[in-house]
Formats: C-alpha cells, sequence, structure tokens
C-alpha cells in the first residue's frame, strides 16, 4: 500500500477506535443508570416485603401488605424510572430552576417565587388527612431509599451526567412531602381557565373598541351543542338534577407586563399552547352497552412532553382491608403517591378540565408602600425571596401583596404600568391551601357513588369534570372544586382592585350546589370542556369561557349512531377517541364554494367538494382545508390584534369566523393596511385559497392529489428540561420524533396546532383509557411516550407509534393477569 494511503488507514483506524471507545463510555453511562427490575433489593423502612411485576412495556404494578409499605415502594418504582423528571419539577414549582442552570431561568424563578406555590404547598401540609401525611412521608422515604442507594450523577440518569458539566457541584437534596404537594399546584396552574383569556382582552381593547372584543369572545352556542348537565337546579341549598330553575334576573400597558410575568412561568404539564389544553371523557350506562355494564373513556389533551406527564401503574394491597383498602389502577404523576385517574375493582372515574373562572386580575393605586383599598391606604404585604443562580451570585427580589394577592407585573424588570392603575394583583384559588391530596387518596378507596362524591368533595384546585362508573352498573357525573362567588363582575375582564365591589365572598360555591348527575335518562354523560349547564337554569356563575362544544357534540353523534346500531363497545368508544373529523369544515367549505375563483387554486378547492372532514395521513383535502384556515385567520385578524392575542385557530374562532362569515361587510374582513381600500369577506376568502394553493405548491410541488396532511402536521417529542437546551448534540440524546399524527385542533382526536406558528403539533391526547367496567381486565390503555424517563432505555418512548395510530395496550389489574403478562420481577425486602 502505498504511503500516503497506509497514513490515512492508520487515521481512519485511529478515528474509527475513538469513535467505538466513546460510543462505549456513552452506552455504558447511560445503561448504568437504568434501574434494576429482577431479583431482590433491600429498602430499609419497609415492615414487609414488597413485589413489583413489569411488563414488556415497563409498566410498574406494586403489591404490598401495608398501606405504607405501598406507596414507600411507589416513591422507589418513581425515583427509579423517573427521578430526573421529579427533581426538575420541584426545582420549577420551587422557583429554583437556576440553581439548576444559571441565569438562563432567572425570569421563571421570579414568577413563581411571587406567586409563591412552594410556600403554599407547605403552608397545606399540617391541614391535610393523618394517613394523607403518612402516605406522603412514606412515598418520600421510597424516593430518598432510591436517592441514597445512587449517589454519583451517572447512577441516576443521563442528564446528570450532562449537567455535571456545567453544574458540577450539583447534588440532588432529599425529597420531602411539599415538594409532592407543589406539584399539585403547577397542575392547577396548568388548568387554570381563562386568565389569559382576560388578559388579551385587555390588550385587544387598547386597539379596538368593546363591542369589537367582545365579537372574539361569543357566547356558548346553547341552541347547537348540550352542556354536559342538562336538568336540574339549585333548590333548598342543594343542586337537584331534577329540579326546575325559578324566574330570575341574569349577571351580567399593566396588561403586557403581567403578560410577561404569566409568560415566564413555564408549561408544567405541558401545556404551552393554551387553547390545546382541553380533554375528553364519556362515561355509556349498560343499557346502551353490548355487555350491559358501564364503558368510561377520557384522554385529557396537553402539549406533548417527554418523558410523559404521565406514568401507568397498578397499586395493590396484597389483602384489600380497611387498614390496607387499596387495589388500583391507572396513571399516576412521577413524584406524587396514589393514582390520579383509572380505576378500583369497584368504580372507575375520569377527568377533563372544567374550566371555571378561579383566578381574577385586579388593578390595584399602588403608592410607595401603600395601595388604595376601600377609600383608604393599606400597607403592602412584602417578603424578600433569594434565588441562589448557579455559576453566580444570589439573587434577591422583593414580593409585594394586596389584599387580593401578588403584584404579579413587578417580577419583570422591564414592566412599566401606567394609567389610572399601576400593578396587576393576582386572585387564584389554588394560592390558598386546600385538601386535594386528601382526595386523590379518598377516590383510590372509594367503593360506591356516595363514597366517590365524597372524595370529589376535597378535589379543591384544579377544578375538573369527574365522570364515574360501576361495576354495579351506576354511572354519574359530579363538578367539583373551590370556585369563588364574585359580589360583581363575571371574570372576564380584569377589574379595579381597590374598590372592593369585585371581591370574592369568604367561602366558595358550596360543594352541595355544585352540578351532579346521577344514572341520566340518556344514558351516558359526555365531558369535552363545554359548558357544564345553562346558566338560564343554573347559578352563580361558573365562567362564561367554554370550550365551544365541537368535540363534545360530535362524540354524543357518534355514541348515539352507536346506539341505534345496536349497542356500544369498546372498539366503538376507541373509534370515537380516534376520529378525526373537522367540526368546521361543513360551515367554511360551502363559504368557500361560493367565491369566484381562478387560476390554479380552484384545482385545489376541487379537493374539498367531496370531503368527509375527516383528517387523516393521507388525506390532501384536510392538508389543504387546514392551510386555507389558517390564511383566513391570519388575513383575517393578524392586521388588528396584538401578536400576543392572535387566533390559534380553536373552537372559539370557529365561532367567531361562523358569524363573521354571515356579515361579509363586516369591518374585521377589512386589511386597515391597505390604504384606499376596503376588502369584504369573499376577498379575504379567496386570497386564503390561493395563499394556501402557493403555499403548499412551494412545499410539495403542484400535483395536488399529492399532499398529505401527515406531511404538514408532525409531533415533535421534547425532552421538558435539557431537550430544549439549545446544544443540538444535547438534544439529540433526549428528543425523538418527528411523527406524522392525524386529527386537528378541536377534533376529538385533538392533535393541535396554532395557526400562528404552522402546522407542528403543540397539543395532543397526552393518554388514552378505556375502562370496561364488565371485565376490568378487558380495560384499554396508551400513554404518549412511554414507562421510562431514561434516554436510550427500550420504555423511552415505545408507546408513542401505537399512540399516534390510535392504538391501546391490555389494562390488566387482576393479580392473574398481571403476573401472566410480567418479564420483569423485583423484590424488594425490609
Amino acid at each position: 500500500m502505498p504511503r500516503p494511503l497506509r497514513w490515512f488507514a492508520r487515521v481512519v483506524t485511529v478515528l474509527l477506535a475513538l469513535a467505538l471507545v466513546l460510543a462505549g463510555v456513552l452506552v455504558y453511562t447511560v445503561r448504568r443508570s437504568f434501574p434494576q427490575v429482577d431479583g431482590s433489593l433491600r429498602l430499609p423502612g419497609l415492615t414487609g416485603s414488597v413485589e413489583i411485576y413489569r411488563d414488556k412495556s415497563g409498566i410498574p404494578h406494586i403489591y404490598a401488605s401495608s398501606a405504607a409499605d405501598l406507596f414507600m415502594a411507589q416513591g422507589f418504582v418513581h425515583a427509579q424510572d423517573r427521578f430526573y423528571e421529579m427533581d426538575f419539577r420541584r426545582h420549577m414549582t420551587a422557583g429554583r430552576l437556576s440553581e439548576l442552570y444559571g441565569a438562563s431561568t432567572l425570569d421563571t424563578d421570579k414568577a413563581l417565587r411571587t406567586m409563591g406555590w412552594r410556600r403554599v404547598a407547605e403552608q397545606e401540609l399540617p391541614l391535610l388527612a393523618e394517613d394523607t401525611r403518612a402516605f406522603l412521608d412514606a412515598y418520600a422515604k421510597g424516593v430518598n431509599a432510591w436517592l441514597s442507594a445512587n449517589p454519583n450523577a451517572s447512577d441516576r440518569s443521563l442528564e446528570y451526567s450532562v449537567l455535571k458539566i456545567q453544574n458540577g457541584a450539583y447534588h440532588p437534596e432529599p425529597w420531602s412531602p411539599a415538594d409532592s404537594l407543589a406539584w399539585l399546584k403547577a397542575m392547577a396552574w396548568d388548568l387554570r381557565s381563562n386568565m389569559e383569556d382576560e388578559i388579551d382582552r385587555a390588550l385587544i381593547a387598547e386597539k379596538l373598541p368593546r363591542e369589537r372584543v367582545e365579537q372574539l369572545y361569543p357566547g356558548y352556542p346553547f341552541e347547537r351543542h348540550s352542556p354536559i348537565v342538562t336538568t336540574g337546579a339549585v333548590e333548598r341549598d342543594r343542586f337537584d338534577q331534577t329540579a326546575e330553575p325559578r324566574l330570575r334576573l341574569g349577571t351580567g400597558a399593566v396588561f403586557e407586563a403581567a403578560a410577561r410575568t404569566l409568560d415566564a412561568v413555564p408549561s408544567t404539564m405541558g401545556t404551552e399552547d393554551r387553547e390545546g389544553v382541553g380533554s375528553n371523557s364519556w362515561v355509556v350506562s349498560g343499557a346502551h352497552t353490548k355487555s350491559g355494564k358501564p364503558l368510561l373513556a377520557n384522554d385529557p389533551h396537553l402539549s406533548p412532553q417527554l418523558p410523559s406527564v404521565w406514568y401507568q401503574a397498578g397499586l395493590h394491597c396484597k389483602e384489600v382491608t380497611a387498614q390496607c383498602p387499596y387495589d388500583v389502577t391507572g396513571f399516576t404523576f412521577s413524584g406524587v403517591p396514589g393514582v390520579v385517574i383509572g380505576h378500583n375493582a369497584r368504580i372507575a372515574w375520569g377527568f377533563t378540565n372544567l374550566g371555571p373562572d378561579v383566578a381574577d386580575l385586579f388593578l390595584e393605586k399602588v403608592d410607595g408602600e401603600t395601595y388604595l383599598y376601600k377609600g383608604e391606604r393599606r400597607r403592602l404585604e412584602t417578603r424578600e425571596e433569594q434565588i441562589k443562580v448557579a455559576g453566580g451570585s444570589p439573587v434577591t427580589i422583593r414580593v409585594r401583596s394586596t389584599v387580593h394577592g401578588p403584584l404579579i407585573n413587578e417580577v419583570m424588570p422591564d414592566a412599566k404600568p401606567g394609567g389610572e392603575a399601576n400593578a396587576v394583583a393576582l386572585q387564584w384559588t389554588a394560592l390558598t391551601p386546600g385538601h386535594t391530596a386528601d382526595a386523590i387518596f379518598a377516590l383510590n378507596r372509594a367503593g360506591d357513588w356516595a363514597q366517590f362524591r365524597s372524595a370529589a368533595a376535597l378535589f379543591e384546585v384544579p377544578a375538573q369534570n369527574l365522570v364515574y362508573a360501576d361495576t354495579s352498573g351506576k354511572i354519574g357525573y359530579q363538578a367539583p372544586g373551590r370556585i369563588p362567588i364574585r359580589l360583581k363582575g363575571d371574570g372576564r375582564w380584569p377589574v379595579p382592585g381597590w374598590t372592593g365591589e369585585y371581591d370574592w365572598r369568604p367561602d366558595p360555591i358550596p360543594f352541595e350546589q355544585l352540578p351532579s348527575v346521577e344514572d341520566p335518562s340518556e344514558g351516558f354523560v359526555v365531558t369535552a370542556n363545554n359548558a357544564v349547564i345553562d346558566p338560564a337554569r343554573y347559578e352563580p356563575l361558573l365562567t362564561a369561557d367554554w370550550a365551544y362544544g365541537y368535540r363534545s357534540e360530535r362524540i354524543r353523534d357518534l355514541l348515539k349512531a352507536a346506539v341505534e346500531k345496536g349497542g356500544v363497545d369498546a372498539a366503538t368508544m376507541s373509534a370515537i377517541q380516534r376520529d378525526t373529523r373537522n367540526g368546521f369544515a361543513g360551515t367554511l367549505v360551502p363559504a368557500l364554494a361560493r367565491v369566484d375563483l381562478a387560476g390554479p387554486a380552484r384545482q385545489a378547492r376541487q379537493l374539498l367538494a367531496s370531503w368527509d372532514g375527516t383528517q387523516g395521513l393521507d388525506s390532501a383535502p384536510a392538508a389543504y382545508f387546514n392551510a386555507v384556515w389558517r390564511q383566513v385567520l391570519m388575513l383575517t385578524f393578524d392586521d388588528e390584534l396584538p401578536a400576543a392575542a392572535g387566533p390559534a385557530g380553536g373552537d372559539r374562532w370557529y365561532e367567531v369566523v361562523r358569524r363573521l362569515l354571515q356579515t361579509p361587510d363586516d369591518p374585521f374582513w377589512d386589511d386597515v393596511t391597505t390604504a384606499g381600500i376596503t376588502e369584504r369577506r369573499d376577498d379575504v376568502l379567496r386570497q386564503a385559497m390561493a395563499s394556501a394553493y402557493q403555499e403548499l405548491a412551494d412545499r410539495f410541488g403542484p400535483d395536488v392529489s399529492a399532499w398529505r396532511w401527515g406531511d404538514l402536521h408532525r409531533l415533535d417529542l421534547v425532552n421538558g428540561s435539557l431537550g430544549t437546551s439549545g446544544i443540538a448534540p444535547v438534544e439529540a440524546l433526549f428528543n425523538r420524533g418527528p411523527i406524522p399524527v392525524p386529527g386537528g385542533k378541536d377534533a376529538v382526536n385533538a392533535t393541535g396546532w396554532n395557526a400562528q406558528r404552522g402546522y407542528g403539533v403543540t397539543a395532543v391526547p397526552s393518554m388514552r383509557m378505556i375502562v370496561d367496567l364488565a371485565d376490568l381486565d378487558r380495560s384499554q390503555w396508551i400513554n404518549l411516550t412511554g414507562a421510562s424517563g431514561h434516554a436510550f432505555h427500550d420504555n423511552y418512548w415505545d408507546q408513542a407509534e401505537t399512540w399516534a395510530r390510535g392504538g391501546l395496550l391490555p389494562m390488566r389489574s387482576s393479580p392473574g393477569a398481571v403476573r401472566g403478562a410480567a418479564v420483569h420481577t423485583l423484590k424488594l425486602t425490609p
């Protein structure tokens, strides 16, 4: 071999050897943190042995002889699979991210310290039931036992090995019960209802008169879309589903700073796209099912996260007794003991966001260290918060509060309030200590409708629609939550705080007055963030800002059709969860067809002529329709609305545009940037079709039949911390995808996207579950990603492709079924 070639061959050999060594080091480092799932481990603090069975998806079922051992083992298992996620979350909820990542997260920490989630969690702990506190302690012991056994960064997870490069001094502190409770505040924040709508209304009102702002927030279409509860009223201080309502009268520069503060708070459960936050759940009685027993379905909609916000698990007492009453399978939050959504041996339950208005923005008049309230000056409550910063000096902020809550505009250095008011205070129910942690354990052990409702009464924040079914055949619905009663106003706009006239009453709506339905005559209950009940038959106000019922009405229609064809089974429920029909296509497509159109866009419009509205991966009509819809929104509204309030494209905008289509000369159709020209409805629709054609032709070519919705609508699974580091090699370690997905915003299969950003998926059914009360082992479930939080583990994202297809996995719960499916068995001993 010539000398130059020999030299080149040696260089290549050395480089390959180095690559193999580095790959080996990476594999060793990655695999070193994978948990032990077979054999035996000693867990000091247990009182008896615990068995943990994992199936091929890595889903654990834990069997213990006492409740304390059960929740201690759950803490250990959560830490095995998800400790970095748990550690990241507790730093976020405590406003301590800068301890991990340095000054880049200071704004987030300032906002969270101002609201004081961790302080409220610490105040909440002594108010909880004795057994709840004991279970939180046991859970923390399990986490800390794992932490003690894994003292080195590489033992814990790959993230810690990467973090050590930047922050070598960091070592996780022991877990505490308050860490678990603080995560419940994060859950409440992400499901906080209409706070952004309040700010958006105020921002838009800076540019448009109030009547035009109101056009953008139309009322719920009760005449077309049913609420959840269609009968009943409050009678004798209780909600009675058979009662009829009595005749009554109806009820009727600072914001930018507040908006920046709220934007600084990260999505904790993955809800970056607020208009994508929602959920579906429904329950069908045995009268309408093929088995004669109820079926219950649930799929909460959140922004995608890797690992998923959910963790599947079974928690089983070896012998169910009064001392150890748990035999529950479902979806958990890593960092929190118990099961949040699922079933036990007798009942099943699901959640969707009720969305009551539980947060108000109060405009305040602050002067120095005082503020005006009811004609007198009061001193602001103040406290100092020190934020430690990795690689830098600590930062101290001063938090000031009025009677209504913390001044949220003060945590941003560039806030420049003006006008009559010069500050904004946030009042939010989650900033009052409560009993939601008690509710989780009470739900897990409930055995009938009465016990379920007693548990629901403790579920204060976030307020959720709870659907119910049991093995005896009963179904039901309950609205829980701490929901304020206002002295005046409807919570839709920021209000003066200095007068006191818009204050909340001392006590919220009593639980017994909240809407509830037991065995409804229709034989099913559907909740999809639609209105709970018509305000014509119910007061006080729950909220004026619901989802608009497109998903719920579609689910109702599909259920009725299935009943007429012979009954509902689990396959029916799954097919409904996968339904991709666009609820606005039947309104917009005819309007597009009536517009005179020339050029190549006519061929694209022809795609819509026979389209059934479904949004499958291979659908060319869905690709074109959604591109047109995006253009309609931007052409109609972006010229007049602030960027922060631009239309994302959810069902509120369906209602807005539906009404505008009936008024061709409405001012919103006109582009105010085109001087001397007044655009009308058909001008905008024509331009939208042409622009959509050009966009897709540029991306995929002029053959309209070759366009595919799945080529536009893709899901990136992004790790919630290091996956957004901005360092490409680090992001490549933890992120996965993209995955083409069907569906769309406010389809039942609600894979949301934001029209202001493009077609990428911003919100998803974060899990799906179907519980069969005829045979609980025939229940099914799926998670968005997988059980493991360890990058490169087989169960890191192994459920994602099945999830994307709309598939489900067996949701086993009986001892025989669990052991039969087990591929790993770990025994924990004292």
